[in-house]
């Protein structure tokens, strides 16, 4: 399994990056990369011959989905809440926290498409065989993605009164 491991070394921190990218969370992101690479490993001998990573994508979207339609996603009740953490809450980047959460609001599919097409940089055709979608679906949600991200009162926000009313 060594050819497993120089995978894993050499892609495991891009592959940490898209699962951020889809739950917003560290934690979450690398559990569901060692979700998808413990996956992997189980039919290694028969992906490794072609290109593995879009495999590996493809099952960390799947688990990703997977995770939400459960009842019970990890949260507990508690009397208190605690204090807020991690680079979403500072002040440094307003932008992109609030392109973070603009991005939070997307519904999953939509979201999964934006993180592929444009963090991820995939064509339209490599995103549609990550996701098991034909590439119009791909444009399709791509569109309503767009289209919800144009309407999000974050954004417009930061735009000048004369661009926003377009």
């Amino acid at each position: 399994m060594e050819s497993f491991d120089a995978f894993v070394l050499a892609r495991s921190r891009r592959l940490t990056r898209t699962a951020y990218l889809l739950t917003q969370d560290h934690a979450l992101a690398e559990d569901l990369v060692q979700t998808a690479l413990a996956k992997a490993w189980f039919s290694w001998s028969r992906i490794e011959g072609g290109d593995p990573e879009p495999y590996v994508r493809r099952i960390m979207v799947n688990t990703y989905a997977t995770w939400w339609r459960r009842r019970w996603n990890g949260e507990q009740p508690t009397e208190e809440l605690p204090e807020p953490t991690g680079p979403d809450q500072t002040d440094a980047a307003p932008d992109r926290t609030d392109l973070w959460r603009a991005l939070q609001r997307l519904p999953r599919k939509q979201r999964a498409v934006v993180v592929l097409r444009y963090y991820e940089d995939l064509s339209e055709a490599e995103t549609a065989r990550i996701l098991g979608c034909s590439t119009g679906t791909v444009k399709s949600q791509t569109s309503k993605a767009f289209a919800k991200l144009r309407l999000d009162p974050a954004l417009l926000a930061d735009l000048p009164a004369e661009e926003a009313s377009r």
